[in-house]
């Protein structure tokens, strides 16, 4: 068994544990900078679920390979400049990473050009960095409103990437309560380090790379 095979089935079992084996959270395995080769076995495995942060980088690396795998859902978790969203549509189903309206202006454009929408995650800067992207707690309500009702957008739920502190469940349980508020489904939260934390707040999708494919270069 390939040992990325091995892990993901490890970090699998942790998780019905951790959920009592209720439904356990999709994984997203963050594929960012590992070659094709070290995600082939993953692939012929039936894992589904994959992560990019560069659209360049996605588009080398998985245009050929999304039509031999055609259930594979991509989801772009890193930061997107307006200009490389009309390469974000055609191969991503998943954004986990919508920060600030001139994006959602521009995504909502190019759907309508190209007839396909995103599933999309809001992110929050949840801890009040002054160096993370993220829609602050106070501006979310109107974000939120504005995406859905004027730019007809599918926000399936929150993202966070927490402080790296001692606080990370009271940021996990503020982003649980957030969820509740809006009435969404979804919840991106936790990576290789705090997965298991965050799905004692309900999230719904982990974001894993090194658990699953080893450190990167």
């Amino acid at each position: 068994m390939h040992k990325s095979i091995y892990n993901l089935n490890q970090i699998q079992k942790l998780l019905k544990e951790k959920t009592e084996k209720k439904n356990i959270p999709k994984i997203v395995a963050v594929s960012k900078t590992f070659p094709i080769s070290d995600i082939q076995p993953l692939l012929e495995h039936g894992h589904i679920d994959y992560g990019e942060n560069k659209i360049q980088e996605a588009v080398d690396k998985w245009s050929s390979i999304k039509e031999k795998f055609q259930n594979i859902k991509l989801h772009m978790v890193g930061k997107i400049q307006t200009n490389k969203v009309k390469f974000l549509l055609p191969l991503f189903d998943y954004l986990h990473s919508l920060d600030n309206l001139k994006l959602a202006r521009k995504i909502s454009i190019e759907q309508e050009k190209k007839k396909k929408k995103l599933k999309i995650f809001i992110q929050v800067n949840i801890g009040n960095e002054i160096q993370k992207s993220g829609v602050s707690i106070e501006y979310l309500q109107e974000f939120y409103s504005i995406c859905t009702k004027e730019l007809n957008l599918d926000i399936i739920g929150l993202m966070c990437l927490p402080p790296n502190d001692d606080n990370t469940k009271s940021y996990f349980a503020e982003m649980q309560k957030l969820n509740t508020k809006f009435k969404l489904n979804e919840l991106s939260m936790g990576m290789s380090n705090d997965y298991l934390t965050a799905v004692e707040y309900n999230s719904t999708f982990v974001r894993i790379g090194s658990k699953i494919f080893g450190n990167r270069n």
